[in-house]
């Protein structure tokens, strides 16, 4: 499978959230999945070199709207790049081309990758996939969302998302 993983960009190599990344890359490799992130640094990053070091394909879907914004190239690791003019289409990309997603600790980009994901499954544009989030962080965040919002989102849409505690669990849940 063609697995996206979403997170954010501020891990730095001695950081354990870069550690856990690195980790799902590889045991993703190891099951002989294709990996998909959006290429640059972070969380990208450690998740193509995990995937990368296990002899896994990794793809880097990168964009001219993040150059020019922050003057950065994709990672090392990336074996394949797929480039796009905007971040939309980065997007369109990330979220069209994948048979499952996870998403690692991450902020606002992370966030737009989960939510455009999720609602793009409850209108049934795309065929429904493994959304994965991964940490405390995502699920006390969804929790307070789902309490505050209660009416707005019926059960059936909730359990699209799935939780893992940590990066064994969610490769566990997708199988």
């Amino acid at each position: 499978m063609k697995i996206s993983v979403f997170g954010g960009s501020q891990p730095k190599e001695d950081s354990t959230a870069y550690a856990e990344a690195k980790k799902l890359g590889r045991l993703l490799a190891q099951r002989g999945h294709t990996v998909l992130t959006g290429g640059y640094i972070g969380v990208m990053e450690a998740v193509s070199r995990g995937a990368h070091e296990a002899g896994g394909h990794v793809i880097g879907v990168t964009c001219e709207d993040i150059e020019a914004w922050r003057p950065i190239k994709a990672n090392s690791w990336v074996m394949e790049e797929i480039r796009k003019k905007t971040l939309l289409e980065r997007l369109h990309t990330l979220i069209h081309e994948c048979d499952a997603a996870f998403a690692l600790p991450g902020g606002a980009g992370t966030l737009t990758e989960i939510s455009l994901l999720w609602n793009l499954m409850i209108v049934e544009s795309l065929h429904r996939r493994p959304l994965i989030l991964v940490g405390s962080g995502w699920q006390s965040t969804f929790d307070q969302f789902f309490k505050e919002f209660d009416t707005y989102m019926p059960v059936h849409q909730r359990e699209i998302l799935s939780f893992a505690k940590d990066v064994q669990t969610a490769v566990d849940i997708l199988g």
